[in-house]
């Protein structure tokens, strides 16, 4: 049978995995019984199995032929989000759910390893499967690659390839693909304004931290439309901001945080730059003290140019034409799988997985308690994972 039947075979199969990785998620970069599981369903097969040191990671290597070597990655973690779906196999555990979608792309990459095996033959190199926790703003990604992920099978991998399922947005079975920056960088902005506190019918006694803060804030806001181009943009979005107790007393101090996304990495340093500029200087107009921690999370998830076409020719020649989709534009999202593709070239997927019936435009997006995802993916995940395997492992270096 072909690649694809026999993923529709083990379509059940596949879909009571997923339901019990989603009824048991687990958080963070220590997931022990998610890598329990993992290391139970890949038993039997023909890989070499190794667990990480510091996280519950597992790579697996199955060894094909002399040609290029390729990694694929599935994320297994969880959100520390209270399901309310209403699902009969929804979380078990309370205040943690699989509200993005991760279930899916462990139980995908295991149906991956289980058609490589079958079709071994056919492999003409070595395949590193990535099973990674903590991709939810733990950087477990890094921790791999620093444990020697991409060099697990002798020698660094030629291309590495990462999906993601969407519970809104795109129709049920779209693949999503864009060469160059996909995903935008991610950073954290958190800032602690000190000045002296008293009565609020006086505040000329006072110096203000309120009043500061407030500004900044504003300032902010108007330097990223002002020094950065709206063709390489920037978001600033203040999520937390903590400053009194009463409504009658100017407090000593006040706090903000902030996310921030960027699409390039000019515009990323610029940004770390000129926002403490901006800081300083409001804060030396207003007579406070500021204290700026400015935290560098993922950067920009940039595919090669290359691999993404080799992936959408891979995807049209194995599911059609109708279900590809090349993105105009960059998301506004932040993976850690940017960090294996600025060590080695490959691409990032998106995939469809609205459930039947539902409009992709009004459904309920990744990290929502209600996000839903449908199960109907889990073959066509699996069978692109394998094809791009046997495929790029049968192209020339």
């Amino acid at each position: 049978m072909s690649v694809n039947e026999d993923a529709r075979s083990m379509r059940d199969e596949l879909i009571a995995l997923r339901h019990e990785f989603h009824r048991e998620p687990e958080v963070g970069l220590q997931v022990p019984r998610t890598q329990e599981r993992v290391l139970e369903a890949l038993d039997g097969l023909p890989l070499e199995i190794t667990t990480g040191r510091d996280v519950s990671s597992v790579t697996a290597v199955l060894r094909g032929g002399g040609g290029p070597s390729v990694l694929l990655r599935a994320d297994m973690d969880a959100l520390p989000v209270r399901e309310r779906t209403g699902l009969d196999f929804a979380s078990q555990t309370g205040d943690t759910m699989h509200a993005c979608g991760h279930d899916l792309h462990t139980t995908m990459l295991i149906g991956a390893a289980r058609l490589l095996s079958a079709h071994r033959d056919r492999l003409g190199g070595d395949v590193v499967l990535m099973f990674q926790p903590g991709e939810e703003g733990y950087d477990g990604a890094r921790y791999m690659v620093d444990e020697g992920v991409l060099d697990a099978a002798g020698r660094r991998v030629d291309a590495a390839y990462g999906m993601h399922v969407f519970s809104s947005t795109a129709p049920q079975g779209r693949f999503l693909t864009r060469p160059g920056a996909m995903l935008s960088a991610s950073d954290e902005l958190h800032v602690q304004v000190r000045g002296s506190g008293g009565h609020g019918s006086a505040p000329h006694h006072t110096q203000d931290p309120v009043a500061a803060i407030s500004e900044m804030i504003t300032s902010l806001q108007t330097m990223v439309t002002r020094q950065f181009d709206m063709f390489d943009p920037v978001v600033l979005s203040v999520g937390s901001l903590h400053a009194g107790s009463a409504v009658n007393v100017i407090p000593e101090s006040a706090t903000f945080g902030a996310t921030v996304r960027t699409f390039s990495a000019e515009s990323r340093e610029r940004m770390r730059e000129r926002s403490a500029a901006v800081l300083q200087a409001v804060a030396a107009a207003h007579r406070v003290d500021v204290e700026i921690d400015y935290r560098e999370g993922y950067p920009v998830t940039r595919t090669d140019a290359e691999e993404t076409a080799f992936v959408d020719r891979t995807v049209q020649e194995v599911f059609g034409g109708e279900r590809h989709e090349t993105l105009p534009n960059p998301l506004s999202g932040s993976e850690d799988f940017s960090r294996v593709l600025d060590e080695v070239p490959g691409g990032f997927i998106g995939l469809g997985a609205v459930p039947e019936g539902i409009d992709p435009d009004t459904a309920d997006y990744n990290h929502s308690p209600t996000a839903m995802f449908d199960d109907a993916v889990l073959a066509d995940g699996a069978t692109l994972y394998a094809e791009l395997a046997l495929a790029r492992t049968h192209v020339e270096n």
